[in-house]
């Protein structure tokens, strides 16, 4: 199984505020991980990091076995150039909580745009795999509709198409369920479950829900303080964690 993504004694600041400290992490081919903990333990920098709007101050990053953050040129390691980031963008999409689609195109233009326009295809073919995608997730009679008419479930599935049309071999999940009314969650796990399936993708998910990261993971990490405390699978993880301050986390989850 080959390694997908890597993350070698990083260090990430913001001002003096450690936001990863010598931080280690790993994950192969077709991974399936979710991050859990609490706000400010370093989990969106992490997916900021891996989709290349946040540099690093030290450590190395790699993704699909090639430097994010540095080039390698001949011997030496060199700063990134920025067609160097396009290239390793282009191999992560992203799902974010607020959806974030363009309320001006229907369902069919929003996923259909970015290859369109960044990828070079002709207008059939950017919407031929929009409509394709757009079927996959069970959106297939709503293609004329606008961002506006959707429910938020049916907003996140649009999303999840728009993010898979440009093809990435990484998808990032963040907190894309928490925005949702309880009864829309499920059709949006099943959707990410397929893709995760038919796509050997490599996923991480960062979440506060808990049945989430038990539905869609085959690992769970627990992060504070820019460090991984606890990994495991899912039923080590959320019925018997070994850390102290795993179990905390959990019980404060389980209470709120």
């Amino acid at each position: 199984m080959s390694e997908m993504i890597s993350f070698e004694k990083v260090s990430k600041r913001f001002g003096e505020t450690i936001v990863l400290d010598d931080f280690c992490f790993s994950l192969n081919r077709g991974d399936k991980v979710a991050i859990i903990g609490p706000s400010g333990s370093g989990k969106s920098t992490l997916l900021r990091i891996i989709m290349a709007l946040e540099g690093i101050d030290s450590g190395k990053v790699t993704l699909n076995g090639e430097a994010l953050w540095h080039a390698c040129d001949g011997k030496n390691l060199i700063l990134p150039t920025d067609k160097h980031l396009r290239r390793m963008r282009a191999l992560v999409g992203m799902v974010f909580q607020n959806f974030y689609l363009f309320p001006n195109l229907t369902a069919l233009e929003n996923v259909a745009a970015a290859p369109q326009l960044v990828l070079g295809l002709s207008q059939d073919e950017a919407q031929t795999r929009a409509r394709a995608l757009l079927k996959q997730v069970g959106m297939s009679n709503k293609l004329s509709n606008y961002p506006a008419t959707l429910s938020g479930g049916q907003q996140q599935r649009v999303a999840i198409a728009r993010a898979m049309a440009m093809e990435p071999k990484i998808m990032l999940f963040d907190e894309v369920t928490s925005a949702l009314d309880p009864e829309r969650v499920g059709e949006v796990l099943e959707v990410m479950r397929a893709l995760a399936d038919e796509r050997e993708l490599t996923i991480v998910v960062v979440t506060h829900q808990m049945g989430v990261a038990r539905a869609i993971a085959d690992r769970i990490c627990f992060m504070e303080n820019g460090k991984i405390l606890e990994q495991g699978s899912p039923g080590m993880m959320l019925d018997a964690p070994q850390n102290n301050r795993t179990r905390t986390f959990l019980r404060a989850v389980h209470l709120g």
